[in-house]
C-alpha cells in the first residue's frame, strides 16, 4: 500500500475552536455540526416543517442522552437538519466556582472519551478529531450580530500551568461533541449494514464544529428563535442543498 506523503495544507488546517478558551467553564453555547460534503442523510423538509428519517431520528436520540453521559450539561434548543445539526448547549459545572477558571495546559488534543458499558467504539475514521479542520462556511449573521460561522470574543489563558486557582469540575464542549460524533457515526455505521441507510463519503460528520458563546439573554433570544424558525427558512439556509 503506498503511503501518502505529509502535506501541510492537510495536515495544518486551520481550528476554528476559540483558541486558549476555557471550554469548561459555565456558560452557554450555540453550536452547529454539518455532515460531511453536507449530504442530506437525516430526512427532509417539508412545508416548512424538518421530516426527520430513522437516521435523523437516531440523531435526536443521542442528542437526548448527553445529560445522562455528562450530568453537567443542559440542553437546551435544537434542531436536526437534512445535512446538520443546531443546538444551544448550557455548561451547569456543577461542583464547580463560577470565579474559578483552571490554568490553561495548551492541550488543544481531543484526548480520550470515556465509553460506559454498551458504548462500543468502532474502528473508523469518523470525524472526531476538532483539532483542525474543515471550514463549513464563512459566517452568516442570524440577527443581533450573532454569526453561526465564526467564533468569536477573547479567550482568556493563564501560561502558569501551577496557576490553578481552585477547584472545577466542567464539562469541555469539545469532549460533550466528540462523544456525540462518536456514538453517532458507531450507530449510523451499523444503519448502513443493517438497515440499507445511505453511505457517507469516509466521515459522517466534518471534523470541525462552529461555536458561539451566548454572552447575553439577548442573544440566547435570537439564537434560540433561529433554531426554532430554521426549517421553515430551509431554501435560503446556507447549508442549503437542492435534493
Amino acid at each position: 500500500m503506498e503511503n501518502k506523503k505529509y502535506n501541510p495544507q492537510i495536515h495544518h488546517r486551520r481550528s476554528i475552536r476559540l483558541k486558549g478558551y476555557d471550554y469548561s467553564q459555565r456558560g452557554a453555547y450555540f453550536i452547529t455540526i454539518c455532515l460531511q460534503d453536507r449530504a442530506c442523510l437525516f430526512g427532509r423538509v417539508a412545508d416548512g416543517q424538518m421530516e426527520l428519517n430513522d437516521a435523523g431520528k437516531m440523531i435526536e436520540k443521542w442528542w437526548q442522552k448527553i445529560p445522562e453521559k455528562f450530568p453537567d450539561i443542559e440542553l437546551g434548543e435544537y434542531t436536526v437538519m437534512p445535512n446538520h445539526f443546531h443546538a444551544v448547549v448550557l455548561n451547569r459545572g456543577v461542583g464547580a466556582d463560577p470565579r474559578v477558571r483552571p490554568c490553561d495546559t495548551g492541550d488543544t488534543s481531543d484526548g480520550i472519551v470515556n465509553l460506559d458499558a454498551g458504548e462500543n467504539p468502532t474502528t473508523f475514521d469518523g470525524g472526531t478529531d476538532m483539532g483542525g479542520g474543515t471550514d463549513i462556511g464563512g459566517g452568516t449573521d442570524i440577527g443581533g450580530g450573532t454569526d453561526i460561522g465564526r467564533t468569536h470574543g477573547s479567550a482568556p489563558t493563564n501560561d502558569n500551568a501551577g496557576d490553578i486557582l481552585g477547584e472545577h469540575v466542567g464539562s469541555p464542549l469539545h469532549k460533550v461533541v466528540q462523544w456525540f460524533k462518536t456514538m453517532t457515526t458507531n450507530e449510523y455505521i451499523r444503519g448502513v449494514k443493517t438497515l440499507d441507510w445511505p453511505r457517507f463519503n469516509g466521515k459522517l460528520w466534518q471534523r470541525n464544529y462552529y461555536e458561539h458563546i451566548i454572552r447575553n439573554e439577548t442573544s440566547y433570544l435570537t439564537i434560540t428563535n433561529y433554531i426554532i424558525n430554521n426549517p421553515a427558512k430551509w431554501d435560503t439556509d446556507k447549508f442549503y442543498v437542492n435534493p
